[in-house]
């Protein structure tokens, strides 16, 4: 096989930076994939190997255009659907994947899938009344539904969010938790508080609790009620019981979405009591109207660390 070598020039100092990423990271990851060595100097990019490896290297490179051209953040999970899209001739759907803008912060951040899978989470929601969404931690289950679900509020398409999950973790239950109701759900539920403050106005938000625009409370307040005309996210779902997840999700009324969210390797419940994510995805698997989407390690869009530590213990229990 022939040894070669080319030379990219970027157009900007911003597109190097965005293309090599922090501490060069993004180009370890291409030398990595391929088996090319790539060296940045200044504007330059000089991609040694042999031809199939620097061709193959280009074409992501090339893929990845829209990001380094204009600057923007370029994450492993670009880099890894772009040869993803390569290796399936998908390369297509990836450039609309880059086009298809989800919404943007208040800071004018925008926010997209990152990858296929994250795609179909997105359609699979827009299409069901009722979607699981099963993976990893920062794979990005809770914040894009919150996104979905805030657009829905401020677009009128629903009456009101509600946001919920089961306030068990690491043994610890409400009664022993100091303060009032609020105080009480609000470390459970901060994960959610988190995701409404990329696009509502922390000020706003007590109004728009106040008026029962948004709530968020713990999962056993859910009982005996009628969710019509909402959008609900069940967070952190494979700490519910069998029987928790089933009062919760036969609470669904009339032109409304839910969608359920967890991570099934991370379950707080005692060793004895069945997670009710897993039961509930056995029995509904194949149910009309209902959406599974499994995310998987590949789909983590955090800090890289993060998806090196899913891996590992991935490694480690199976």
């Amino acid at each position: 096989m022939s040894e070669t070598s080319t030379t990219l020039q970027l157009p900007s100092n911003e597109s190097a930076i965005a293309l090599a990423g922090p501490s060069e990271e993004n180009l370890k990851i291409l030398s990595r994939q391929t088996g090319a060595n790539l060296v940045m100097r200044g504007q330059d990019l000089f991609i040694y190997g042999q031809t199939n490896q620097v061709e193959r290297c280009n074409q992501v490179i090339k893929a990845l255009k829209t990001y380094w051209e204009s600057g923007k953040n370029i994450t492993q999970p670009d880099i890894l659907t772009a040869f993803q899209a390569l290796d399936t001739g998908r390369l297509e759907d990836y450039q609309d994947l880059q086009k298809n803008v989800l919404a943007r912060t208040r800071r004018g951040e925008i926010i997209r899938a990152k990858t296929f899978k994250q795609r179909q989470y997105i359609k699979a929601i827009q299409k069901h009344d009722i979607t699981f969404c099963i993976g990893p931690a920062g794979t990005g289950k809770t914040f894009l539904a919150a996104v979905l679900a805030v657009q829905a509020l401020l677009n009128d398409e629903c009456d009101r969010l509600i946001l919920t999950r089961p306030a068990v973790e690491a043994g610890e239950k409400l009664g022993f938790l100091p303060g009032d109701l609020q105080q009480k759900v609000n470390p459970f539920l901060r994960p959610l508080y988190d995701a409404l403050y990329e696009f509502i106005d922390p000020a706003k938000i007590p109004d728009l609790m106040e008026r029962g625009k948004i709530e968020v409370a713990p999962l056993a307040y859910m009982r005996g009620r009628t969710l019509s005309n909402a959008f609900v996210i069940v967070d952190e779902a494979q700490n519910t019981t069998p029987a928790q997840l089933k009062m919760v999700l036969t609470r669904l009324g009339f032109s409304s979405k839910m969608v359920v969210t967890g991570d099934v390797t991370q379950t707080d419940l005692p060793s004895h009591v069945d997670s009710g994510l897993i039961v509930a995805q056995k029995i509904l698997k194949g149910v009309e109207g209902i959406g599974f989407c499994q995310l998987t390690q590949a789909d983590v869009v955090r800090h890289p660390l993060v998806q090196k530590i899913v891996a590992a213990y991935e490694l480690y229990e199976s």
